[in-house]
């Protein structure tokens, strides 16, 4: 009984202690422990672990097939040693996108073919790749002309995505990729991102000032799940536009001290979905962890509070050379969090911009409370059974 007695006070002790460094210490090495991820990821996928995610919800198979290869990228971008791993893994992501499972949920008639979503992201992956490897510039100017033409015969900033369907996050991503074919070699799409970004003021979100969740078949109030990966791509279209966007989605939907980001904005309540993913306390998972990226390029404190509460809550496990958060249940998370943890514009030598945002300064207090709450637990259990053990019978 005094071994087991023991054994929980050091379980709990040791809890409590690695929770604290997690919160305060020192951060881990972004592209080091990226590595990591990308090695068990890579295994993942391999093992079949995108087909799984695409059951889990419509783009699964995609986005855990085109965050590998743009981690690898990001990681690539600060550390040039790894350049030759990083454009060989991103190729074949991107073969994978453009293969037929990487197309079967999307439909190919649309313009661009299979739809804003998939052309939009496999364009920036192109994008990203050909900042380091200048053979791959011919077939992204091609695809790039290709998603700028459908965006000028179009009166909305908003394409589609499924037939009838249309985000507005989908069409950011795409203009971003032309954002970023314009900054690494000649300029061809100013006035469609000009344009574009005119049609975006005309149709934001009248309760929020934001870009609405979803445009056709009717628009929808903003939300966290869309809004945070907007917020990731903004800063690549207009700097200032993506400020005032950033600053407003910072105000009204996220929560500085748990932190945390709310899938509906502060007033508003509403349930999980295939988006989403289920909710805790009206906190959305997904979102919190893809604002971290965000709050990154802006120069926001507020991402290195979000990725050190992940660091509690996910539990990683790391060995020599993986890295696996949840014990690996969900790769599509871990793949979310590896591009968020190492996020930067592809080719530039800068993370982010110069901070502007702050943080309370005691928003570690009630994660430090949970971390040591177990041993707190079992050292008041133990006192009070050797109270009792002591009390004198009448």
């Amino acid at each position: 009984m005094k071994a087991l007695r023991w054994g929980l006070i050091v379980v709990t002790v040791l809890m409590g202690l690695t929770g604290t460094w997690r919160l305060v210490g020192p951060r881990p090495d972004a592209e080091v422990g990226a590595v990591k991820q990308l090695h068990f990821l890579r295994a993942a996928i391999e093992d079949g672990a995108d087909h799984q995610a695409q059951g889990l919800f419509p783009e699964g198979y995609f986005f855990l097939n085109v965050l590998y290869g743009l981690t690898w990228v990001q990681v690539a971008t600060a550390r040039p040693e790894y350049e030759a791993e990083a454009v060989r893994e991103a190729r074949w992501s991107l073969d994978r996108l453009q293969s037929t499972d990487g197309t079967a949920p999307f439909t190919r008639h649309l313009d661009p073919p299979y739809g804003i979503f998939h052309a939009g992201w496999t364009n920036w992956l192109r994008g990203a790749i050909a900042t380091l490897d200048s053979t791959a510039m011919a077939e992204y100017t091609r695809s790039s002309t290709e998603i700028a033409k459908a965006f000028e015969a179009s009166d909305s900033p908003y394409l589609t995505a499924y037939p009838g369907q249309a985000w507005p996050v989908d069409s950011t991503v795409a203009i971003a990729s032309l954002a970023l074919h314009d900054r690494i070699t000649t300029p061809h799409f100013t006035q469609t991102r000009s344009r574009w970004l005119e049609l975006v003021r005309q149709h934001l979100d009248p309760a929020t000032g934001l870009m609405p969740h979803q445009a056709e078949p009717g628009p929808t109030g903003a939300r966290a799940t869309s809004q945070s990966i907007i917020q990731r791509f903004l800063p690549e279209i207009d700097r200032e536009f993506a400020q005032s966007q950033y600053q407003l989605f910072r105000d009204k939907f996220v929560i500085g001290y748990a932190p945390g980001v709310r899938e509906f904005p502060k007033g508003q309540s509403g349930s999980g979905d295939v988006d989403s993913g289920p909710l805790v306390l009206g906190i959305s998972l997904s979102a919190t962890v893809v604002t971290a990226g965000a709050a990154r390029l802006q120069g926001d404190p507020l991402e290195g509070a979000l990725l050190r509460v992940g660091e509690i809550v996910g539990a990683p496990i790391t060995g020599l050379t993986t890295k696996r958060y949840a014990f690996g249940v969900l790769p599509t998370g871990d793949a979310f969090l590896a591009w968020s943890t190492t996020a930067r514009s592809p080719g530039s030598p800068t993370a982010d911009s110069p901070a502007v945002h702050r943080l309370t300064w005691w928003w570690p207090l009630p994660w430090l409370l949970l971390c040591w709450l177990p041993a707190l637990l079992v050292a008041g259990v133990i006192h009070l059974r050797k109270r009792t053990s002591r009390t004198p019978l009448h």
